[in-house]
């Protein structure tokens, strides 16, 4: 099974925007981890924003 590119872009930007991490460091992560960090920041987001 292959992941879409434009996803993983999405992905590697989202969590880049918000942590100022590299490219390498974001690549390097296992793909269940990459997701948990772009919940954690949606999370983070939504609580800022006056969500949950």
């Amino acid at each position: 099974m292959t992941y879409a590119t434009n996803r993983l872009h999405a992905e590697i930007a989202y969590v880049a925007y918000h942590f100022h991490w590299g490219l390498d460091e974001i690549l390097d992560m296992e793909h269940r981890d990459r997701l948990e960090y772009v919940r954690q920041i949606a999370d983070l987001n939504n609580r800022i924003n006056g969500g949950r």
